[in-house]
């Protein structure tokens, strides 16, 4: 195919209030808190405030003895400084990266949009690579309504006659030429002055390309339903958008689709975003929406792992038919029930005196679609949502989390859905710990959950290589045993890959973390990391302001993640006295920062 470029404004919406079902991600698998109702509203989040913490003597101590002074010339200058070099960890990570962005027609025809581009046009320039696709139903009906006619719907996808497919043209077209003319402007000349090179003042602050880029064809008639000039896609053409985006171009992909008889289709937005997430192997599908997704108490619901979010979709079938066209499209099966391998892959070994099982990863071939595991393959390119289910909003976002679920399911490890109503809410989410946004996650504590006695063998045979090494110090099985409720362990396809644990002392307001070990299988992929920012976010969660440990060979690891090294009087009195001193362990301890994840503590910690 070949691909076109071109350049350019739009009106106002204001957003709807709904109501939706979900619920707060807990720690064990078995005691995930369902409710039958939770409230998904709309309107901008406040802040929740923050109680103020007196440090303690140790943080103090802490901060004294590793800290340098600096000196400031004003408050202001020091809190920019501090958060530029908080940010630098998620600048690095994120640079280069690959993101596909769905803006909502509702926030496309609104006043939000201006401010949601200067955020992707910067964040452009610090080297995130950006696909942007537009929803364009509101600015259909409004050109429908103003000329007359009713918008209409079967099910997800709306039904394209003449008059909906001239307004879909006209309204993917000046959508595309009013995001053009917003991400042209470059950086204020007053501000780039003094730094002295004038030589790009007048240049195109970013260039974007578009293009025929979709390759569609006719739905056609579905049980009797003749949808006209609606679209469903066949193929992304991914090389031509790589070669605009390795050009240094942002991408904007209209939902209208190109057939290869020469007509022009108007697709679902959803459908197109996800289908191009899954051909272009995006690192994160953005989806801004216009609320956030809270609990039944209002609070937002920061982190869905994809077995949750599977869960939720699926107990909402019988009312949903976007539910049930997931559980179709992605098949029986609960993610609870089989075990959900995300997209590393892992060396099939002897494990806990049993094979690993082979179980079936779904892949998906752009413009074939997914396979069953059989040979057969689906032709599901993307995830369609739309039609009067979402449009009323009486499941609330249930449709945005059954598309965010597809694509997790299909290998793109993180979706977001972010309420563009908020000011900054991309960078917010995108440079803020526990970001500001509602996260679906395929890869997040992966079969993470507490420790049970049936896992005493799979902990043993884990630890007893290290152990043996020396890095880790002996335990019997009666020690182990007495300890196990304070294990965590990472279970896939039935076997124990990694574990830790997490030892409480409640007066000191602490915890020590030990006992990280993953299998040898299974190292290199980042099961060492899962398992400590969950022992953190669990520590968190429990009230406990620090973690400390003892290692002999493995500071540089923990360093690296934040911990600093300290004496052994700042170890807590009880965990001191126990300390066989002559194995000369180093002692380290971090401060944990307050918890706003959404991940609550369950009974085994309580």
């Amino acid at each position: 195919m070949a691909a076109s470029c071109s350049t350019a404004h739009v009106p106002l919406f204001s957003p709807a209030r709904a109501k939706f079902f979900s619920s707060r991600h807990a720690f064990e698998n078995d005691i995930v808190r369902l409710k039958p109702e939770l409230k998904f509203r709309t309107q901008s989040l406040k802040p929740e405030p923050v109680s103020k913490r007196v440090d303690s003597f140790k943080l103090k101590m802490i901060n004294e003895e590793d800290s340098v002074e600096e000196t400031y010339n004003s408050v202001d200058d020091k809190q920019f400084v501090r958060w530029f070099r908080e940010a630098w960890p998620y600048l690095w990570a994120h640079r280069g990266s690959t993101f596909v962005v769905i803006i909502s027609g509702e926030i496309v025809a609104s006043p939000f949009l201006d401010a949601i581009l200067k955020d992707i046009a910067f964040l452009h320039h610090l080297g995130i690579r950006f696909v942007i696709v537009p929803g364009t139903h509101v600015q259909i009906d409004k050109l429908l309504a103003e000329r007359g006619h009713e918008p209409k719907y079967d099910g997800r996808y709306r039904i394209t006659d003449s008059e909906s497919l001239a307004a879909a043209m006209e309204a993917a077209g000046g959508i595309r030429l009013m995001m053009e003319a917003k991400l042209s402007p470059g950086p204020s000349i007053c501000n780039i002055r003094r730094h002295g090179d004038s030589s790009r003042w007048h240049e195109v602050g970013v260039s974007v390309a578009s293009g025929n880029f979709l390759a569609a064809k006719r739905r056609g008639v579905v049980e009797g339903v003749d949808y006209g000039a609606t679209g469903e896609v066949k193929k992304v053409d991914v090389a031509r958008m790589r070669e605009r985006l390795d050009g240094g171009c942002i991408v904007i992909l209209s939902n209208l689709g190109y057939s290869s008889s020469g007509e022009v289709l108007n697709c679902n937005t959803y459908e197109v975003a996800t289908a191009c997430a899954l051909a272009i192997g995006a690192d994160k599908l953005i989806c801004i929406i216009d609320g956030p997704i809270l609990d039944e108490n209002g609070r937002l619901i920061n982190f869905l792992p994809l077995q949750e979010a599977d869960m939720l979709i699926r107990q909402r079938a019988k009312q949903s038919e976007i539910a049930a066209k997931y559980v179709k499209a992605v098949g029986e099966e609960d993610l609870t029930c089989i075990g959900y391998n995300d997209s590393i892959t892992v060396v099939h070994s002897s494990q806990n005196g049993k094979a690993l099982s082979n179980t079936h990863n779904p892949i998906f071939q752009n413009g074939v679609g997914f396979d069953n595991g059989n040979g057969l393959w689906s032709g599901e390119q993307g995830f369609a949502i739309g039609g009067q289910e979402r449009l009323s909003r009486l499941n609330g976002y249930l449709s945005e989390l059954a598309a965010a679920a597809f694509v997790c399911r299909g290998g793109v490890q993180r979706v977001h859905l972010l309420d563009g109503t908020i000011g900054g809410v991309l960078l917010l989410e995108l440079f803020k710990r526990d970001g500001m946004g509602t996260m679906v996650a395929s890869d997040l504590y992966e079969g993470t959950r507490m420790a049970k006695v049936t896992d005493l063998a799979g902990i043993k045979q884990i630890i007893q290589p290290l152990e043996e090494f020396g890095t880790l110090v002996r335990r019997s099985d009666e020690e182990l045993l007495k300890a196990i409720d304070s294990f965590v362990v990472m279970e896939r396809e039935g076997q124990i890959i990694a574990c830790a644990a997490l030892f409480l002392f409640f007066k000191d307001k602490c915890g020590e973390v030990a006992c990280i070990a993953v299998c040898p299988e299974c190292r290199g992929q980042g099961q060492g990391d899962k398992l400590l920012d969950y022992v953190e976010k669990k520590a968190s969660s429990l009230g406990l302001d620090m973690l400390f440990l003892l290692t002999t060979r493995t500071a540089d690891w923990f360093v690296r993640r934040g911990f600093r090294e300290c004496s052994v009087d700042m170890i807590p009195d009880e965990r001191r006295e126990k300390i066989n001193l002559s194995r000369k362990s180093k002692y380290y301890m971090k401060k944990l920062l307050p918890d706003r994840s959404g991940i609550t503590a369950d009974r085994a910690f309580k």
